[in-house]
């Protein structure tokens, strides 16, 4: 019991404390920000990934469309629901089964 009451006595013991305190709960770049600037990042990874690969799904249909027209046609139809003169175009939509 004297060693611990001589430890909390002791003044270079005391400002490392407050000094760990002070960086943990107290500073600007505290342990909870820390937590939330690495949870956002996390975050903002996820959607760079996602938006990564839409772009290289859209890059590919843009070569597949600037070289074959066939597939033009075909994104045409189904995209955008063109059509010819002489076709009639029939949308179909499925409705979500009711509980």
């Amino acid at each position: 019991m004297e060693r611990l009451l001589e430890l909390i006595r002791n003044k270079y013991f005391l400002s490392v404390a407050a000094f760990i305190v002070w960086m943990l709960f107290f500073d600007r770049n505290d342990m909870v920000s820390q937590y939330e600037f690495r949870s956002e990042v996390h975050k903002l990874q996820e959607e760079k990934d996602f938006y990564e690969k839409e772009t290289a799904k859209v890059k590919k249909d843009l070569s597949e469309l600037s070289t074959n027209l066939n597939m033009a046609e075909k994104f045409a139809r189904e995209k955008y629901f063109m059509k010819k003169d002489n076709e009639d175009v029939f949308v179909i939509v499925q409705e979500a089964p009711k509980n």
